[in-house]
């Protein structure tokens, strides 16, 4: 099957240049000098790809992305601008255009560009009944929430996520990879506020040999890793001032200098950046660089909170709990009608995280294969001295306590865990390994115990 180019540009050097690089790559070119032109050729000939020129005699390139974006929006366009006119292509790509490339052009780029905007893909229906089936709701705004995905999946674009803490906003991260060109390649997500600064520089852009030490091998960075995908910068207002200057240079220039090297890796990601904190606030009081600002939000996606999508509670929690007890192969497990009644009062500050949590913790405290109200334990619908049911509460003494502390190198997730494991291990070995027996010794159902196995590692 063949695939139409249209290249538009005014200069016909350039034209002749861009027509043979694209027609080496086994692609059908229609060229056009003016938007006029332009015009008509997408009047004869669908087009897999429209590659413009910004300044053109009679119009701009942002005529052509406004006309494709209105008649042929699965259309993606690629807009040329002068060197250093990052404005032109910030103001492209909100007009939603696919991508940029700088004159002078970088042939090598190019080819990359345009061999990611013509892959073949997965039909708008079945990438939207994708979509419906991972990002859970049947509200107003989720429907919303899906068409702009579906929309930003198109471009290049970099794109701000912002919402609340726990509100999926990584998950939207990843639909947003899943729906566009990159699909099979990479997506890399990190949390800018989990890494020491000390470190920052390395972890983002690799460290060659001998670079420091402790470097004893060389170490690609996170750039190199996502490489030809997508990099997912999570809690990006944690950056230091000082790394965010070194990450502006690394967006402008699409390319990295690991730590110890002296020559420039270039890399091509689509980076999307999240937050919980209000990154205009930031900007204001000189926390966060108002240029890369500008560079990460050229787009801006909303994430709802959960309390604005309650009639989304019931479907979310028996996914939820859906896939808790198939992770745990045990039997199904469901809500009654008071204990949805109770969920959806309840504001979750926390989103969808805090309900998960809410579930997990609901699931291994009942018995029974219902959970009810009383089985639904939370903060500010029940009182502390109800929360721990009428089991006894296990103790332990001194020596059951593992002889380590949480100081470097331990954190406290791995401590809890090692004092957790070491806790059901006595207990099973103190009942001869009766599992019933050794739930009431801790003072759990034996579901809870089951499930702890099963998420310890320990069956």
């Amino acid at each position: 099957m063949k695939q139409y180019v249209l290249i538009v540009d005014d200069e016909p050097d350039i034209r002749e240049l861009l027509v043979i690089t694209l027609s080496r790559m086994g692609l059908e070119c229609l060229a056009a000098e003016n938007v006029a032109e332009a015009l008509h050729h997408l009047s004869q000939q669908n087009v897999h790809l429209c590659l413009t020129d910004m300044n053109l005699p009679d119009g701009t390139g942002l005529d052509l992305v406004t006309h494709l974006q209105r008649h042929s929006p699965e259309t993606p366009v690629a807009v040329i601008t002068a060197y250093g006119s990052m404005e032109g292509a910030i103001q492209a790509l909100k007009a939603g255009a696919f991508d940029y490339v700088s004159k002078p052009v970088d042939l090598h780029r190019l080819r990359e560009l345009v061999a990611v905007a013509i892959k073949p893909r997965p039909s708008a229906e079945s990438k939207a009944e994708n979509l419906k089936s991972r990002l859970l709701g049947q509200t107003t705004v989720m429907e919303r929430l899906r068409l702009q995905i579906q929309k930003l999946a198109r471009s290049q674009a970099p794109i701000y996520i912002s919402g609340e803490s726990g509100s999926g906003k990584e998950m939207v991260a990843r639909m947003i990879h899943e729906q566009g060109a990159r699909a099979e390649q990479p997506f890399v997500a990190v949390n800018c506020g989990a890494i020491p600064s000390e470190l920052m520089e390395s972890e983002f852009f690799g460290h060659r040999k001998g670079a420091f030490t402790g470097a004893v091998d060389n170490k690609p960075g996170l750039f190199q890793a996502a490489n030809a995908g997508t990099l997912f910068l999570d809690e990006i207002a944690d950056l230091p001032l000082s790394m965010q200057v070194k990450l502006l240079r690394a967006i402008q220039e699409k390319s990295v200098r690991p730590v110890g090297d002296s020559k420039e890796i270039a890399v091509d990601v689509r980076l999307l950046s999240a937050t919980h904190k209000d990154l205009a606030k930031e900007v204001d009081s000189g926390r966060f660089r108002q240029d890369l600002y500008y560079r990460l939000n050229v787009i801006e996606l909303k994430v709802p909170p959960l309390r604005d999508r309650q009639d989304d509670i019931p479907l979310l929690a028996s996914a939820y709990l859906e896939r808790i007890c198939r992770e745990c192969d045990m039997p199904p497990i469901r809500l009654n009608m008071q204990a949805i009644e109770k969920l959806k009062r309840y504001s979750f500050p926390g989103n969808v995280r805090e309900l998960e949590n809410v579930l997990e913790r609901s699931f291994t405290l009942c018995d029974n294969d219902e959970l009810s109200d009383t089985d639904i334990l939370l903060p500010d619908l029940d009182a502390l001295d109800n929360c721990g049911g009428d089991e006894t509460t296990p103790t332990f003494s001194q020596e059951d306590v593992p002889d380590f502390i949480p100081e470097s190198g331990n954190n406290l997730e791995h401590f809890l865990e090692t004092i957790e494991k070491q806790a059901i291990v006595k207990a099973l070995e103190d009942t001869r390994w009766n599992k019933t027996a050794a739930a009431k010794k801790l003072g759990i159902s034996f579901r809870a115990l089951r499930y702890r196995l099963k998420k310890l590692g320990m069956e």
